[in-house]
């Protein structure tokens, strides 16, 4: 036996030999014909989303460079990564879920590849949030239409690779509710039970990092989900405004350092009253009511100011919304996909006070038909 283990191990495999000339070759090809190495990862370095990630099927030598970490750490240190605006929607008639991409100094939209998710999903059933500098979309849970059942699926989308992969499913399995990033760990807040409508207190915390779920605490009382956002490092979560509107809206805020939850204070409940988008560290709202007037919370005086400047272009822009901000700009998806642009600025004379223009950028033909669920905003 020892004889013949030394004869087969001094054999040399043809195939073996061939995939190890192969792979030699393919470290030693040039990223480009006569540049050197250096100048082509720098070629590679300035292309923008999401060409970056589909020509990493050009070559071998092309897909090694992008997917090295160093190659990350480079783009980030020359601050490459962009902003594009990543919008969730459905197509009410035909059910059909997409997710596109628009680069907003071009007008140009790029359509992701699908998600990972049964057909039979209710896309409202989903919650949707982010981590924008990481270039990161995390979508949860859900409710399948044909079972009625809430789902806890975990499913995260990548820049760097343009592609979705399915994490560890949440805790607690939950449809319509909210989520929102909090110093880099996701919280899963409220929502319902689909097939019973019994709302659920429990939260859960995501650590994308280790993909591991943890219990946070619960909350105070049950919320019908109406909108949420992250302002600094709490979370805001508010039921809204209901029929008859007797009583004032319930809210709840959530300090991530105590792992506690306290009522939101009643001038923020009460004048929250639209969706919700936080530039900086200031919260804005754009109303569901009249011409959608615009207006931001001021926390000394927990009260809510009027946004001056030009109105709202409801002509263009017409309901569902959903919106985020970076950068001094609010980002507004309405139905169709026509995104209104709102670049904000102070007032002058110390108040805080801001005012806002607004430019719309229509979608294209082809997106007709089809509204927001969720939009956010990510650098690539």
């Amino acid at each position: 036996m020892a004889a013949v283990k030394s004869s087969s191990s001094s054999v040399s495999n043809p195939v073996s030999d061939q995939c190890s000339d192969q792979e030699s070759s393919n470290k030693s090809e040039p990223l480009i014909p006569g540049l050197p190495d250096e100048i082509a990862e720098l070629c590679l370095l300035y292309l923008p989303y999401p060409y970056q990630a589909l020509v990493r099927s050009v070559s071998a030598s092309w897909n090694r460079a992008i997917t090295d970490s160093s190659f990350v750490r480079c783009k980030k240190s020359l601050s490459l990564p962009l902003p594009y605006l990543f919008v969730f929607a459905f197509n009410k008639v035909t059910s059909r879920i997409q997710w596109q991409a628009l680069d907003t100094r071009s007008g140009r939209w790029f359509v992701l590849p699908p998600m990972p998710c049964p057909k039979a999903a209710c896309p409202p059933g989903f919650a949707c949030t982010s981590l924008p500098r990481q270039g990161k979309l995390v979508v949860l849970g859900g409710v399948r239409s044909d079972s009625e059942c809430s789902t806890r699926t975990t499913i995260v989308y990548r820049t760097s690779t343009n592609q979705w992969s399915i994490a560890a499913p949440m805790r607690t399995p939950r449809s319509f509710f909210d989520a929102g990033n909090i110093n880099g760990k996701i919280l899963a807040v409220g929502g319902g039970v689909a097939r019973n409508g019994d709302l659920i207190r429990a939260v859960d915390c995501y650590d994308l990092e280790n993909d591991t779920w943890a219990a946070a605490a619960p909350l105070p009382t049950s919320l019908a989900k109406y909108d949420s956002n992250v302002v600094g490092n709490k979370m805001y979560v508010t039921e809204g405004w209901m029929w008859p509107f007797m009583l004032s809206p319930r809210g709840v805020v959530y300090d991530p350092n105590e792992d506690t939850w306290q009522e939101m204070r009643q001038g923020m409940r009460d004048g929250w009253t639209g969706v919700s988008v936080v530039v900086g560290e200031r919260l804005l709202v754009i109303s569901e009511y009249g011409d959608c007037p615009m207006k931001v919370y001021d926390p000394d005086e927990d009260t809510w100011r009027y946004v001056s400047g030009d109105k709202f272009p409801c002509d263009a822009l017409r309901r569902p919304f959903a919106a985020s901000g970076v950068e001094g700009n609010i980002y507004v998806v309405a139905c169709g996909l026509n995104v209104g642009i709102g670049r904000l600025s102070d007032c002058g004379g110390g108040k805080g006070e801001l005012k806002v223009e607004w430019q719309v950028v229509p979608a294209p033909s082809a997106f007709r038909g089809f509204s927001p669920s969720s939009c956010q905003v990510l650098y690539a």
